[in-house]
């Protein structure tokens, strides 16, 4: 057999692999084949593609990981890569999970009851979904009764966006402004509702008049005890 054929035939085994494979392996993989190779010749093999790939200017190269070889794109593509996977991520969100988590990231720290209130369904499903994806994490539990557990967003939620910190979220009143004077492509009715409520919420809370701890609070849990409001019947009448 040519250097070339075991070249491309080594080549091609790494390049098929789900995981990294070890010398030992290509060259038990070689002899399945009835192909004879010295792990010495296998790694020189190796060596020699990446030498051809550096040499075309090639994205990708062979590299040592866990004690085997496996391709991967050179680290000066990390950047492009990275925004493919975060866009990847953005799109396996149902629409669903995706009102569930503007709710989160503008009202943290929040509990599952107060999402529910927003929402109006369950998000127990949601919720666990959102955790697994590591969009949103446990902060800690609320000082009421029940000592509810409240959840905030993860700095890889900042990544996805693009954004720095969460000051850099756009401000509802701003966000309102534009759907008052813009049309825009892939907003939904449901999606304006959504948002509406929001705003709601937020200005109903500027005015007191979600004081109960099942209602949304818009400021975050301080570490004294929450006092809860007796004015609950006050409110319905007004």
């Amino acid at each position: 057999m040519s250097n070339k054929n075991l070249r491309n035939i080594i080549e091609a085994l790494i390049f098929a692999s789900d995981e990294e494979l070890n010398l030992e392996q290509i060259k038990n993989l070689l002899q399945l084949c009835n192909i004879s190779a010295s792990l010495k010749e296998i790694q020189e093999n190796i060596e020699n593609i990446n030498k051809e790939y550096e040499k075309n200017g090639n994205a990708f190269e062979i590299i040592q990981i866990a004690g085997g070889y496996q391709f991967a794109t050179r680290k000066e593509y990390a950047e492009y890569i990275s925004k493919m996977k975060i866009e990847s991520q953005r799109k396996k969100l149902s629409q669903s999970a995706l009102e569930t988590l503007a709710i989160i990231a503008y009202k943290q720290p929040i509990t599952r009851s107060e999402i529910e209130f927003i929402r109006g369904v369950n998000v127990d499903y949601i919720v666990n979904s959102l955790l697994e994806k590591d969009l949103i994490m446990i902060k800690g539990r609320a000082n009421s009764p029940g000592r509810p557990i409240i959840y905030g967003t993860t700095d890889n939620f900042l990544k996805i966006l693009g954004l720095n910190s969460l000051e850099d979220l756009p401000k509802l009143k701003e966000i309102n402004e534009i759907l008052k004077n813009e049309k825009i492509e892939g907003i939904k009715e449901e999606d304006i509702e959504l948002f509406n409520s929001l705003n709601n919420i937020e200005a109903n809370t500027e005015k007191g008049l979600f004081n109960n701890t099942n209602n949304i609070r818009n400021a975050n849990i301080s570490d004294t005890t929450t006092n809860i409001s007796m004015n609950n019947e006050t409110n319905k009448e007004q």
